[in-house]
């Protein structure tokens, strides 16, 4: 066996790697990198799951960050239980055949619940009177207190919204990868696991805020670079093997795509005023989008209209593809969990969960960081309204009314797509863009274009000694 340390890169690609990753060269120089034709769709959660089962959404069920639930009639996005990917996860494998190993997961997701013998993941607490605490789950439980002792509390704020990935008065741009990265550290000095798996989502705020050609992404890729370099240093010093790991890639877009608007305009959508805000009823709509990045589900509640909707998104400027069921089939994307039609954005473009026609009428969740609330992904989360004048003052207002005890609602976030510059879920016509994995250089069975299953054999083979 041998001990291992995956460091997951969010949206590290070849294109990036240049003048700023001094680290990253040097590791590459001295190991093999392949190129991973990526995962569809190529995002966080059905990406990860992929890398650790070896299979494909149609069969671990992970068809993106979230998707429609048909029982529930609900949209369910960014779920934290192991126990909704099928399969058989890389650690049961590997110990399977070696008893005595171990694993830690750092952050990677589907954290709560799983089989590895130690992880932590983000999760907020949220007492009955409306508050919202941020922070950890840990398993087991003994370890949450003690490793908060010892790093401080988790940066939650600069995770995700308009505080991560920029320096601020309260954390610098790169805190969260920082503390993950030293909270992996002391995973190993504690537990020493076998395999240690390591998520560092710096890289991906801004090349999503900013756009992949943005100069700001040096001083980003110069960051990640210095916070990777000392983790390849310290796993040396324990007689750990570092393996770099990515994703997905991200790509430039400047084309917002609004599915459900086009849907409600045909008189598809249902939506339900409460408080003079308009809602989404997905349960009572004849068709509606799920939209994850470049990739949307559409869901057809009424059968008879497949072939309409289809022809519909087949003749929008900005859609590239639309599959039905034999297309998903061929990509590996054929599950209930998937929508009845899938659409795959341009290069340049992307999709929003938007569907109300004034931003008067939009929910007040929209103008806030929700991501579990919202039917779709929303990327306009990462920005402060810019039309809102002195917004930090008014930030600082609702933190102080919070700490007083007060209910408040933090509606910072603008509700304009086009802020948006980078994306990702479909596959990047430039392999450039698409993610890599780099290895040491103990075998050269590792090719130079491998597909996202096939991350799992080479890891596999890396803790077994035969990469």
């Amino acid at each position: 066996m041998t001990r291992t340390a995956v460091i997951n890169v969010v949206g590290l690609s070849e294109s990036l790697l240049g003048p700023h990753t001094p680290r990253i060269n040097a590791f590459r120089a001295t190991g093999v990198l392949s190129r991973i034709e990526p995962a569809f769709p190529a995002v966080t959660c059905a990406a990860q799951s992929t890398y650790l089962t070896g299979l494909t959404p149609a069969q671990h069920g992970i068809v993106g960050n979230g998707w429609y639930n048909r029982e529930l009639a609900e949209v369910q996005f960014w779920k934290q239980s192991n126990h909704i990917v099928a399969g058989k996860k890389i650690w049961e494998t590997l110990r399977e055949t070696n008893p005595g190993f171990t694993c830690a997961k750092m952050f990677w997701w589907y954290n709560m619940y799983s089989s590895a013998d130690w992880s932590v993941t983000p999760c907020p607490m949220y007492p009955a009177d409306g508050r919202k605490f941020f922070d950890i789950y840990a398993w087991p439980y003994s370890i949450r207190e003690g490793i908060k002792r010892e790093l401080g509390e988790f940066p939650f704020p600069a995770f995700w919204g308009p505080a991560a990935g920029v320096d601020s008065s309260r954390f610098a741009a790169d805190a969260v990868s920082k503390w993950i990265a030293e909270s992996a550290k002391w995973m190993e000095r504690k537990f020493a696991p076998t395999l240690n798996l390591i998520y560092l989502p710096h890289l991906d705020y801004n090349l999503q805020r900013l756009g992949p050609g943005h100069p700001m992404i040096a001083s980003d890729l110069k960051r990640i670079d210095a916070i990777i370099g000392d983790l390849i240093d310290f796993f040396a010093q324990q007689s750990v093997e570092v393996v770099l790991l990515s994703e997905y890639g991200i790509s430039a877009v400047d084309t917002p795509m609004h599915l459900n608007r086009l849907f409600r305009e045909r008189g598809w959508l249902t939506i339900k005023e409460e408080r003079g805000l308009e809602l989404l009823d997905c349960g009572a709509s004849r068709v509606f989008a799920v939209a994850d990045h470049q990739v949307a589900h559409v869901y057809v509640n009424d059968g008879a209209l497949e072939s309409e909707v289809r022809s519909l998104l087949e003749n929008q400027t900005g859609i590239a593809e639309v599959w039905g069921a034999a297309e998903k089939k061929v990509h590996g994307l054929d599950h209930p969990r998937a929508g009845d039609l899938i659409a795959v954005a341009d290069e340049r473009a992307w999709f929003t969960y938007y569907y109300w026609l004034d931003d008067k009428c939009a929910p007040d969740f929209a103008r806030t960081v929700d991501i579990h609330r919202k039917p779709g992904y929303d990327p306009v989360e990462l920005f402060l309204d810019p039309k809102i004048p002195l917004v930090k003052a008014k930030i600082a207002w609702r933190l102080l009314q919070k700490k007083l005890g007060f209910r408040m609602l933090m509606d910072v976030i603008p509700l304009d797509a086009s802020l948006v510059k980078g994306s990702h879920g479909r596959r990047p016509a430039n392999p450039q863009e698409w993610p890599v994995l780099i290895a040491p250089r103990s075998n050269v069975s590792l090719r130079p274009a491998i597909h996202a299953t096939e991350v799992f054999g080479a890891l596999r083979a890396k803790v077994s000694g035969q990469l």
